[in-house]
């Protein structure tokens, strides 16, 4: 059993090694499919496995940032990602997150960082929970989804499902993004960027988290682009929060390198997944993890208020959110494989012309 822990360098604590494996790569697929760097689950989960908050917070920003890359790559050869309303967010998310980083700093020093941000997770994880079920028990038919789910085009934005809203601020400059299929004030994406910003800062996550949903129901994105866009700005402004926790000495390399291994295979796949889900299909996926990794949060702060029972809460959260992985990316990878398969059939009726 001793060859399944190693000892960090720089964090002194010993950490069950293969678990960082199925993160790595069941967050990468999970990841590329919902278009999110899977940091409101890798964060947690890697405190679950033993981090200390702070270097949990520090490692995930440092994987993150390389899977979140290679999503993008996928991603735009699909004509998935705006990068001009990228860019725009990207300016106002490094504010945001050098912000967040800060009030984490200011956290550590007072001794309540790993209570303070665990209940923000609980908080946040609820919010986005709440809206997604929503959705979802909404009763709307795959159908309205067509042109969002079923097709990759900029002509799709215009199949957008009912009930969606979008911000009707128009202070100038109101500019309009294309692939998006888009037009609004600049203040908007900037807006969005600063607050994902500073969460992410705070939490460690991408931003993904509030960001997809931000793109599809207030600015009006068809979920492909929005997952596309949000990969693109989680790469860039995940190298920015890498080096700013790295700097910090909160940043465990040979951890996020493992995990990187297994999220950069893990996240092609989950990209190419894509063509073969509908937006609705996404989103219900996506209530599913967001309530099961607020779960295993809830779990680790009750073993912290509750000693006695702290070895069988801390141990059920550890097998929640692995298995909540392990069973995401298995579901996600068995709709890769049925889409290849239907695609080969397809192509193998095809007649062949004649020269």
């Amino acid at each position: 059993m001793e060859l399944l822990y190693a000892e960090m360098p720089f964090s002194r604590v010993r950490i069950f090694w293969p678990g960082l494996v199925i993160l790595g790569f069941g967050v990468g697929v999970i990841g590329g499919f919902f278009g999110i760097g899977g940091g409101w689950m890798v964060t947690p989960g890697l405190n679950i496995l033993g981090f200390p908050m702070a270097f949990a917070i520090g490692t995930d920003l440092a994987h993150m940032a390389g899977k979140s890359l290679v999503s993008t790559l996928r991603h735009a050869r699909f004509g998935n990602v705006d990068f001009r309303l990228g860019v725009l967010m990207v300016a106002g998310t490094i504010v945001g997150f050098e912000a967040g980083a800060q009030t984490v700093m200011w956290l550590e020093r007072t001794g309540r960082v790993d209570v303070i941000v665990r209940l923000a997770y609980l908080l946040l994880l609820g919010l986005v929970a709440w809206r997604l079920l929503r959705d979802v028990s909404g009763g709307r038919s795959d159908q309205a989804r067509e042109g969002e789910g079923g097709s990759h085009s900029v002509a799709s934005a215009a199949l957008r499902p009912a009930g969606r809203r979008r911000v009707a601020l128009r202070i100038p400059p109101v500019l309009r993004f294309p692939r998006a299929g888009v037009r609004c004030s600049a203040w908007c994406p900037l807006a969005v960027g600063l607050g994902t910003g500073w969460l992410s800062g705070l939490m460690g996550i991408g931003g993904g988290l509030i960001r997809v949903p931000a793109l599809i129901y207030l600015l009006g994105c068809p979920t492909h682009v929005a997952v596309g866009t949000d990969l693109f700005e989680v790469a860039v402004s995940g190298l920015y929060g890498a080096a700013t926790y790295a700097y910090k000495g909160r940043t465990e390399l040979a951890a996020a390198l493992i995990m990187l291994i297994g999220a950069s295979a893990g996240a092609q796949i989950g990209a190419v997944a894509t063509k073969y889900a509908r937006g609705y299909r996404i989103r219900s996926m996506l209530a599913v993890a967001v309530t099961g990794c607020g779960a295993s949060v809830l779990l680790k702060l009750l073993a912290a208020v509750q000693p006695q029972a702290r070895r069988l809460l801390e141990g059920a959260a550890t097998v929640l959110i692995l298995s909540l992985v392990s069973a995401l990316a298995g579901s996600i990878l068995r709709q890769f494989l049925r889409g290849v398969r239907q695609e080969r059939a397809a192509r193998s009726k095809r007649p062949v012309a004649l020269l």
